[in-house]
């Protein structure tokens, strides 16, 4: 891939449960501090513990880990994480939108919130990647990724920890990428 596509993408989302932590860590910590998009972050944990998270990520990062605030402008060479307890939008105009709406799948971050609302601002410049976790959020965002124009990859789920999330997306839409972790760092890593 030439340098000059990145210009095809202008951000990338990534959602995962349990077992995604260690695969999420491992990636920021291979990417290069000049990464040149942003890079949000939609990952489940628990809704009262609200600081260790962000430091955590930001120990193997090279890259700022940021947990937005609402109207935050979405900024590049950034990790964006969804914060504790609010569903994260993505509002046209760049902008975050955080609200604490009813849970969906059990989940508060939602990712299919995540996803489908950075679909729509996105269109066909967005990745979006889903990891390794334990409940069914995030295929339904997922798959509306792809039938807007984005590329929608899904972590190999002999790879995960608990591979419900990714069975679920590959089974709702069977058209993802599916990679492994080594593959899907080394084509982020490429997009600088």
């Amino acid at each position: 891939m030439s340098k000059t596509e990145v210009n095809v993408y202008k951000a990338i989302i990534i959602g995962g449960s349990a077992g995604s932590f260690q695969v999420v860590t491992s990636i920021l910590q291979a990417l290069p501090a000049d990464f040149p998009l942003p890079l949000l972050l939609c990952l489940h944990r628990l809704k009262h513990v609200r600081s260790g998270f962000v430091e955590a990520l930001s120990l193997k990062s090279k890259i700022p880990v940021i947990e937005p605030y609402d109207k935050d402008v979405i900024k590049p060479g950034k990790v964006y994480l969804a914060p504790a307890n609010y569903h994260m939008y993505i509002e046209l105009g760049n902008r975050f939108a955080l609200s604490t709406e009813e849970a969906v799948n059990h989940s508060r971050p939602s990712i299919d919130l995540s996803f489908i609302a950075a679909a729509h601002a996105f269109q066909h410049k967005l990745v979006g990647i889903i990891l390794s976790g334990a409940n069914k959020d995030g295929a339904y965002g997922l798959k509306t990724i792809a039938e807007l124009g984005g590329l929608t990859i899904v972590q190999d789920p002999s790879q995960c920890e608990i591979p419900t999330m990714t069975e679920t997306a590959i089974s709702l839409f069977p058209k993802h990428h599916v990679w492994s972790v080594e593959k899907i760092t080394n084509f982020l890593i490429n997009l600088k």
